[in-house]
């Protein structure tokens, strides 16, 4: 058995690109520089976002911050949009979600200029990914694809479930598996809450990866031994012990499923830190894809 270990992974491929910024930095060239903009006070979303600047100071990037009141209308936030895709300096830049009830989430991502939207949540950039042409890929299914390839796990031939269809993990997930190429090639089942039987379907599959956000969901005997386990669900549970008062929990039975699992992602530590890692290389892809341009 072989824990996916996110945490290193995702420090190696931060490594490389403070390697490519120092280049760039060597050849008087400008450093990439991803955008943030966050609106309202969501602690999930500040954390997270607080993130993703540390990140972009450790590998060399500039990064800016964009904070705006949780009242903020769905026109101001559009305005402050086209400011960035207009903006020269900024090479790419996301918009956090979850956002306010008063804002058309999708209204918003289709006004962000896909060479910049680097979550590669745009219907273009979506629509580049299942038609096998060069876009940004989301960034945590692109997470997904790196921690396959860098441990070499098979999947060629391998049937994989994958459990939820949500826009931004399970979706494309189901389009990567089954691309032509490395990691991909398999025969792939996309399941969700309509599903009826799921335990039969997960039984016969030799890749599991789980977008749910239930904690501790698929069980030991939901799987067959050797079967490989892409926990993607983060969940906050109750944990009097724990000094914060909660603790961090997937959606796989973590203790029970690793003894039968080949290959498994842990909860903290797996698909978490590669994500941002992979919204840093498509800020890199965003500056080199700029910089042929011109």
């Amino acid at each position: 058995m072989t824990i996916l270990d996110g945490k290193k992974i995702s420090e190696d491929i931060k490594n490389e690109i403070a390697d490519e910024v120092q280049k760039m930095k060597s050849n008087g060239e400008k450093v990439p520089h991803l955008a943030a903009i966050i609106v309202g006070n969501d602690g999930a979303s500040l954390t997270y976002v607080g993130s993703k600047v540390k990140a972009c100071e450790r590998v060399g990037f500039e990064s800016t911050l964009i904070k705006m009141p949780s009242t903020t209308s769905e026109t101001e936030l559009l305005k402050k949009i086209k400011e960035l895709n207009e903006n020269d300096d900024i090479d790419g830049f996301i918009v956090q979600l979850p956002l306010p009830k008063q804002i058309d989430t999708q209204h918003v991502l289709m006004c962000i200029d896909p060479s910049k939207d680097v979550d590669g949540f745009h219907p273009e950039n979506f629509g580049k990914m299942a038609l096998d042409m060069s876009s940004f890929i989301p960034a945590t299914p692109f997470g997904i694809l790196e921690l396959l390839e860098r441990y070499n796990v098979p999947t060629d031939g391998k049937h994989t479930v994958v459990i939820g269809r949500s826009h931004i993990v399970g979706r494309p997930m189901s389009i990567l598996m089954g691309r032509k190429g490395f990691p991909g090639n398999s025969t792939v089942t996309l399941t969700h809450s309509h599903t009826k039987n799921i335990n039969q379907i997960t039984t016969q599959a030799d890749i599991i990866i789980t977008a749910l956000g239930v904690p501790n969901y698929l069980k030991a005997e939901m799987i067959k031994d050797d079967a490989v386990i892409i926990d993607v669900g983060i969940t906050r549970v109750v944990d009097e012990n724990s000094e914060k008062g909660y603790r961090i929990t997937g959606d796989v039975d973590f203790d029970n499923v690793v003894k039968k699992a080949s290959f498994i992602t842990p909860v903290p530590g797996g698909v978490g830190p590669m994500t941002i890692a992979m919204l840093l290389k498509n800020t890199l892809l965003a500056r080199e894809q700029k910089r042929l341009k011109v």
